[in-house]
């Protein structure tokens, strides 16, 4: 039987450094992942929503997040990576046996991505449902990796249709960051695999509380993928650092994928005797807080239209209309 996939998420842990990157991939590929992950994403396709300026709060009640736009642009600035780095990241990935994995923010860079030598594409859950997105990524990759928090079931059910033809993996996630365990609902996957053979999870559990319980967790009920966030950082110094895994963590966790399914259940019930408390339910009614997350996070990034169209300079990735 073929061990899970290990996807090392770097995410900006990177901080915008091509160095520090280099040093995450060798790592990363001796500390047992299979797939070293980037984010692409540039700070000119955020999009400006006036609502979450200020947010709204009412009756001490969250009704919409706070995010102004120029900080948040400001920080993302910092952390671009060039297309020229990410060719140098695949090409480095490739030459110590690690496959270069990447989350395409915004349709416009599709076609280019597909050029750089990246092995597989990711979607991001709150794009799970940008059907046209998927159709344009579908053109371009035979492999896709599409996570499904903060999505309905019917998007994701949909999204399916519209994968038809590529070999695609679905990640279950929560987005609740970070997730706490008894919000995991593991059993989503199950229902996952009503529609593809290859079916995994995205942990985004708090790691100096949680450590690895989740990611073992979903393991020992049989996921195909785990994906976690990945530093070589001490926590304080990248934002997403709270739920990034170390090296050692990281090869503890390669190490208990390559174990028997048996092997890995029996070391849940010895070691964390609750850990099915983490199944929770295969369907489920989003909480408020994904809510509130997808209402901020789906849009969040627009393509540049290539010639304007009533003024509207941007597009965003489910819209059905090609971006010329």
């Amino acid at each position: 039987m073929t061990s899970p996939v290990i996807i090392a998420e770097f995410c900006q842990n990177h901080n915008g450094n091509f160095d520090l990157l280099a040093k995450m991939v060798d790592v990363a590929k001796n500390s047992g992942a299979t797939y070293g992950k980037i984010q692409t994403i540039f700070a000119d396709n955020l999009s400006f929503r006036p609502q979450f300026e200020q947010g709204l709060v009412t009756n001490g009640q969250t009704k919409c997040i706070k995010r102004p736009y120029q900080m948040e642009y400001d920080r993302l600035k910092g952390l671009e990576l060039s297309f020229e780095e990410m060719q140098r990241f695949c090409d480095l990935c490739q030459s110590v046996g690690l496959k270069p994995l990447t989350t395409c923010f915004a349709r416009e860079y599709i076609p280019q991505l597909s050029e750089v030598g990246f092995a597989a594409i990711k979607v991001a859950s709150y794009d799970c449902a940008s059907f046209q997105m998927l159709r344009e990524v579908k053109e371009y990759f035979s492999k896709v990796i599409v996570s499904t928090g903060g999505t309905f079931d019917n998007e994701i059910e949909y999204a399916v249709s519209v994968l038809g033809g590529v070999s695609f993996a679905l990640l279950h996630c929560v987005t609740i960051y970070p997730t706490p365990l008894d919000q995991m609902h593991l059993a989503r996957m199950e229902y996952l695999r009503n529609f593809t053979t290859e079916v995994g999870f995205s942990d985004h559990s708090l790691v100096s509380k949680d450590g690895l319980i989740a990611s073992k967790a979903a393991l020992a009920l049989g996921a195909d993928i785990v994906e976690r966030h990945f530093t070589v950082l001490e926590e304080e110094d990248t934002k997403d650092g709270s739920v990034s895994i170390n090296p050692g963590q990281l090869k503890e966790l390669a190490e208990f994928a390559s174990t028997p399914i048996e092997q890995r259940v029996k070391f849940m019930d010895q070691m964390f005797p609750e850990w099915k408390l983490l199944i929770g339910k295969k369907q489920r009614p989003l909480t408020d807080i994904e809510l509130l997350n997808r209402d901020y996070y789906r849009g969040r990034f627009a393509s540049k239209r290539l010639r304007l169209v009533k003024d509207k300079p941007m597009i965003d990735n489910w819209e059905e209309v090609p971006l010329g």
